[in-house]
């Protein structure tokens, strides 16, 4: 069972052998797979054209074109349903604040200076341990409020090294 919501909307959708159902009600169907992510459906007499444009897990949302037109549908699975019952939903997570030394070493290098704006995955600093270079990237989005350290510092595990 899954609960899919497309702008305001919410649908309970389950897939049993090879039969969907929408809100208890039987879809009924026909697709043809044109690509590796295209679709051909008809349901009631109309055909879409549907595109899967991008699959994103960590906020489990699908984006799709239909017949040229983008949409975005949210969905939960029976584990997210489960946990958001229970009060221990991932959506509700804090922001993240810092970055921390995941590990004790030297800093090679800074790629960051306060005020400026970093993007989930951007480069931060180089952190030399155990004879490896490892690059700290941004575990989110944000302006980076203070640099806790300076190039050739040594830094011990969970120390803080940037601020957000």
């Amino acid at each position: 069972m899954y609960k899919a919501k497309l702008k305001d909307k919410t649908f309970e959708v389950s897939i049993e052998k090879s039969e969907v159902k929408i809100d208890g009600n039987p879809f009924d169907w026909d697709v043809s797979k044109l690509s590796d992510r295209s679709y051909h459906i008809v349901s009631e007499g109309r055909s879409f054209n549907v595109e899967v444009v991008k699959i994103d897990r960590e906020v489990n949302e699908v984006s799709l074109k239909i017949n040229g037109k983008p949409i975005s549908i949210a969905l939960q699975d029976k584990l997210s349903l489960l946990l958001e019952k229970l009060g221990m939903d991932m959506s509700a997570t804090a922001k993240v604040n810092d970055v921390k030394a995941p590990m004790p070493g030297l800093i090679l290098e800074i790629q960051v200076k306060e005020g400026d704006e970093v993007k989930k995955g951007d480069p931060i600093m180089i952190l030399e341990a155990m004879k490896m270079e490892n690059i700290l990237k941004s575990p989110g989005e944000g302006i980076v409020t203070a640099v806790k350290v300076k190039k050739g510092d040594s830094v011990e595990k969970n120390e803080v090294l940037v601020l957000f």
